[in-house]
């Protein structure tokens, strides 16, 4: 199997702090790969690795085959990579931007005015070339940005939180772009804090403090490590009523997401009549209970406790 990016025993430490300990993965070429973990776990430090912006203390890794520490030159050469905040200049106008990064990426004037085309294209702004880029929404800035990323069309794309401020419609619609681009044989890593983004991923890792705490494709994460029941419950007051299941023993983890509450419990006929239970006696009205496929933010904060357990 040959893999575009191949971690090994990556590690990267700021003074006494270690920001990555030890990490080891694989990505497969023309991979969606999703590097998911919450702010500090350590993923744009490891991006940053990965891209030869940062030279590691430990391990290493090649990427397109090269290695990050000895050949980082080449690294950059073979990668596109779009920053967590945004990237592009923004009182350039959209034009001026794409050429500014062609000319960075060496591409001449035949393949850039390719490639500007198809950047106008699939970022929706074919006639808005003259707009200054800051006047853009969130969305278009983006999408303008992941264009501007592959204009010199890298077999590998680093993306880190790439729709952090942008509207779920405009997210989705992102998301197609990715899509298409590993159609094309492209690799993709990226980061993302919206879990339900990662069910769009061929592969998985958690990362948490530094160090990987799972891996796998969304089934198989959700598959492999929640074994028990899940029960939605829709309910008024729904803070109130996760106060009053989380400190019941039968309650294994308890979180709330959105107007909803999820409990993991060990038998789901049990569980269902305490709750009804409990909730009536607080006179708060139950609207439904229900046995679900576990999310992958179920996944997440039911690794993210054990991984509090053992502290």
């Amino acid at each position: 199997m040959n893999h575009a990016i191949s971690v090994h025993n990556l590690t990267k430490r700021f003074g006494s702090f270690t920001a990555v300990d030890h990490i080891n993965f694989d990505v497969k070429q023309g991979e969606i790969f999703g590097f998911l973990g919450a702010n500090g776990a350590g993923k744009s430090t490891t991006i940053r690795m990965l891209c030869a912006l940062l030279e590691s203390s430990d391990g290493t890794a090649t990427v397109g085959g090269f290695d990050i520490n000895k050949e980082p030159d080449k690294v950059k050469e073979s990668i596109g990579y779009m920053s967590q905040k945004f990237s592009l200049y923004e009182d350039l106008t959209v034009d001026e931007n794409i050429n500014f990064f062609g000319r960075v990426y060496g591409l001449t004037n035949s393949e850039l005015l390719q490639r500007r085309d198809w950047v106008l294209e699939i970022a929706n702004l074919r006639g808005s070339e003259t707009r200054i880029t800051g006047t853009l929404s969130g969305g278009w800035k983006q999408r303008l940005a992941l264009g501007c990323a592959v204009l010199h069309k890298p077999k590998i794309v680093f993306l880190d939180e790439p729709t952090s401020g942008v509207d779920p419609v405009m997210r989705r619609k992102f998301w197609e772009l990715i899509n298409d681009l590993s159609a094309e044989g492209v690799t993709v890593l990226v980061t993302t804090h919206f879990l339900e983004e990662a069910e769009y991923c061929n592969d998985i890792i958690l990362i948490n403090a530094g160090k990987i705490i799972a891996g796998g494709s969304p089934k198989e994460l959700k598959e492999n490590y929640i074994k028990n029941p899940i029960l939605e419950v829709q309910c008024e007051n729904v803070i109130d009523a996760m106060t009053l299941v989380e400190s019941e023993r039968w309650a294994l983890e308890t979180s709330v997401f959105g107007t909803y509450m999820h409990v993991m419990v060990e038998n789901e006929n049990i569980a269902r009549e305490k709750i009804q239970q409990l909730l009536s006696e607080k006179n708060i009205v139950l609207n439904r209970i229900e046995k679900i496929t576990p999310s992958l933010e179920d996944v997440f904060i039911y690794l993210l406790d054990e991984e509090e357990k053992k502290k």
